[in-house]
């Protein structure tokens, strides 16, 4: 199956934009890589918004998978654990619930501004190679192959 058939969206949070914006331009280089097409790229305040805009993407027949993006930096508090935390189990919760992929690419908890810069490229790729191939897998299973769905 082409990778061309994959249609994505893209939720990307604009706080800790420095970092962020470049997560958004590798995972569309990679995108572009891999063949797949984004049909959608939905910036939110920050990570904390990033469920609704899944949720809204989803919802879209157009789109076969979403790729979130975000940077939650470790701050004096707990609060990046409790972000972090609460957006990776609604994001979960909503792949589930709509049947289509939806990948981590979320930086944190607890890592520095400055891991966070390491991770870009690492984050972002893996992100946009998680979803395209667990939609290219999750249309392969659709077919009713009795195959290895790789």
């Amino acid at each position: 199956m082409q990778d061309s058939s994959i249609k994505l969206g893209i939720v990307v949070a604009e706080f800790n934009y420095d970092i962020t914006h470049l997560m958004l331009d590798r995972a569309i280089s990679h995108a572009k890589f891999l063949n797949a097409e984004i049909r959608a790229i939905f910036k939110v305040p920050g990570t904390f918004e990033i469920p609704l805009a899944v949720k809204r993407l989803l919802s879209r027949d157009d789109i076969d998978c979403v790729v979130t993006l975000g940077a939650v930096i470790k701050g004096e508090t707990k609060h990046d654990e409790l972000i972090a935390n609460q957006v990776t189990r609604l994001i979960s919760d909503l792949s589930l619930e709509f049947d289509k992929p939806v990948s981590l690419g979320i930086i944190g908890p607890g890592a520095t501004h400055e891991q966070a810069v390491e991770r870009i490229e690492e984050y972002s790729t893996r992100a946009v190679e998680s979803a395209v191939k667990m939609a290219r897998r999750m249309k392969a299973s659709q077919s009713g192959s009795s195959v290895n769905i790789e």
